[in-house]
């Protein structure tokens, strides 16, 4: 299973941008991962269109804020649906998402209660899915 983060626009925080390097470096050899920067403007549409025909996890404070553990079991049960190929995490720019991209995705899921800066969204879901490999692979990253 193939993971594709989309998201609206480019990492401009210098802390953000390193913080995405490491962990798409550390995640080498644990998935196969593509990170997708789409201009600001129409950003549902977009980001709609770049994800037809995948599995799509929108990024949303609306959405369900499950444990690291159950995001493992979740990741764990779409890898061993043979159906779903990829799985697109969508992150919105300034405005969030769209009513209508939140219904066209299949999950909607919060990293947090408190809304995160994009960029900064981006770095806590890049550490997490280290975080949900490393717990798959029983290396000490993880301690409960």
């Amino acid at each position: 299973m193939k993971l594709r983060i989309l998201a609206i626009g480019k990492p401009k925080l210098r802390y953000a941008a390193d913080g995405i390097a490491e962990f798409q470096k550390r995640l080498v050899r644990s998935c196969r991962l593509e990170i997708h920067y789409l201009k600001d403007g129409n950003d549902s549409h977009q980001l709609l269109q770049r994800s037809e025909g995948t599995y799509r996890i929108a990024l949303d404070e609306r959405g369900l804020r499950p444990t690291t553990t159950e995001l493992v079991k979740r990741l764990d049960a779409l890898e061993h649906r043979g159906e779903i190929k990829t799985v697109s995490f969508l992150i919105g720019g300034a405005d969030g998402h769209s009513e209508a991209l939140r219904e066209a995705s299949d999950l909607v899921l919060s990293l947090s209660s408190l809304t995160l800066q994009h960029e900064l969204a981006l770095v806590v879901l890049l550490e997490q899915l280290y975080r949900v490999f490393s717990i798959k692979r029983g290396e000490p990253y993880h301690r409960a």
